[in-house]
């Protein structure tokens, strides 16, 4: 059976999905598609903590459907920006996990990530799903990709 790893960058899943149908993303459909026929190694949603109360029935249900939930603290920059990315855990989590898994899904359409796309595949020698609205995905990350999985209607709530 393959084995799989999956790491989801939830805020940019949230944004882009948002900003493209004004819907959410199924993380249920997305598990059932994503698993089917797979032994998953490791599961991970990467969030950024507000502490209200709807967003932790979120992490509960993201929790109750097999990911474990890692949190950053939502900060407030002085000008009224705000920061929290999990870029970096992501990457690292992901390269500890290669040796593990014989797929590596990335859920996100951050550009920044088609190096460590580029690396799963070219040194370690993975398979790279990357899943991602189209429209608002990298092309960089979709080229590096061993497969680009678009993020669209069977992928929706609603």
């Amino acid at each position: 059976m393959e084995r799989v790893a999956i790491f989801v960058d939830v805020q940019n899943v949230y944004y882009t999905v948002r900003d493209a149908y004004k819907r959410n993303f199924d993380y249920n459909k997305f598990w059932a598609a994503a698993t089917a026929g797979r032994d998953v190694v490791k599961a991970v949603a990467y969030a950024i903590d507000r502490g209200d109360q709807k967003q932790r029935e979120f992490q509960n249900i993201l929790r109750a459907i097999g990911f474990e939930v890692k949190l950053k603290p939502f900060i407030q920059r002085a000008d009224g920006s705000a920061k929290g990315d999990w870029d970096v855990g992501i990457t690292l989590d992901a390269i500890e996990y290669a040796e593990q898994a014989d797929v590596i899904v990335l859920v996100s359409g951050d550009g920044d990530f088609d190096l460590l796309v580029t690396k799963l595949r070219e040194v370690h020698g993975r398979k790279v799903e990357v899943y991602g609205v189209p429209q608002l995905t990298a092309n960089s990350l979709m080229s590096a990709a061993s497969e680009f999985i678009a993020i669209d209607q069977p992928l929706l709530l609603g």
